[in-house]
């Protein structure tokens, strides 16, 4: 029989890369969005870019630490079933 519990919790690093995830698709829709018009040449280049592309790059580094926490608690448990 399967402990209900435990297979509805997710991991605190399942956790991390889904919303690293969410935070990386908003800014890069985002980014695409700003950019389209830059783009076609109708309007001049946004300078608030830079602040769209830079919560890309904070979505991933939080999806990463998301990875490495994932990573982390496998080999403490893999090291535990050895002992």
């Amino acid at each position: 029989m399967r402990d209900k519990t435990q297979t509805n919790s997710a991991a605190p690093g399942d956790r991390l890369i889904r919303a690293g995830a969410v935070v990386f698709f908003v800014g890069t829709v985002a980014t695409l969005v700003t950019v389209a018009p830059f783009l076609l040449g109708t309007t001049p280049f946004p300078t608030y870019m830079f602040g769209l592309s830079m919560l890309m790059g904070v979505g991933f580094l939080v999806a990463g630490a998301g990875v490495l926490q994932s990573v982390a608690a496998g080999r403490r448990q893999a090291r535990g079933a050895s002992r």
